[in-house]
């Protein structure tokens, strides 16, 4: 199973990357991953690849291949889309992160644009609001656990509460209540 993330810095592609994968490591798969980061930490690109199975070779999913495909943030999703493969899912954020160079006026954000595209592009796409999601339980920045949610709904392999509870686990005491309640927000969307 390839697994595409892509997002913005801050906005917890990483640790769902990692959830992920030690998640399916603990059920025994084979887990590889591989990051690109950008050049900033907060607001800079970001792209985690995780592959789940059995005789893998290396970290990198090929162009038109991954089987899901996780968008933290709706431009990243468009840029990243040639590795969904043609019967893939795709799980995208409809959260709206505008760069710099727009506004500075050397580039334009056009939303409606760009959820045209992937519209037409992606057979099976499920479009959440996981910004709002995660403000209605409680924290912004819960943004991952509800995309984390979505995904557990649609992927069959690794049950929703073994991915919730290695999410738990790697998060500070103070914050699982809220991210347990944006987990189940994001999988109830998705199943709906």
């Amino acid at each position: 199973m390839d697994i595409i993330m892509c997002g913005v810095g801050g906005q917890g592609t990483v640790l769902a990357s990692r959830v992920l994968g030690d998640t399916a490591m603990k059920q025994g798969f084979q887990v590889r991953t591989s990051e690109i980061i950008g050049m900033s930490q907060r607001e800079g690109s970001v792209v985690s690849q995780v592959r789940i199975g059995h005789d893998l070779n290396g970290p990198l999913i090929p162009d038109q291949a991954a089987d899901f495909f996780l968008g933290f943030e709706l431009a990243e999703s468009v840029r990243n889309l040639e590795k969904l493969g043609p019967q893939g899912i795709a799980i995208v954020n409809t959260q709206k992160i505008v760069p710099p160079s727009c506004y500075l006026g050397a580039s334009s954000y056009n939303e409606p644009a760009l959820l045209d595209y992937l519209q037409k592009q992606v057979p099976t796409l499920i479009l959440i609001d996981a910004l709002e999601l995660a403000r209605q339980a409680g924290n912004l920045k819960a943004v991952s656990a509800v995309m984390l949610g979505a995904f557990s709904a649609v992927y069959s392999e690794i049950a929703a509460a073994e991915i919730a509870n290695e999410l738990i686990e790697k998060l500070p005491e103070k914050l699982k209540d809220i991210n347990t309640r944006a987990f189940e927000l994001g999988k109830t969307y998705a199943e709906g």
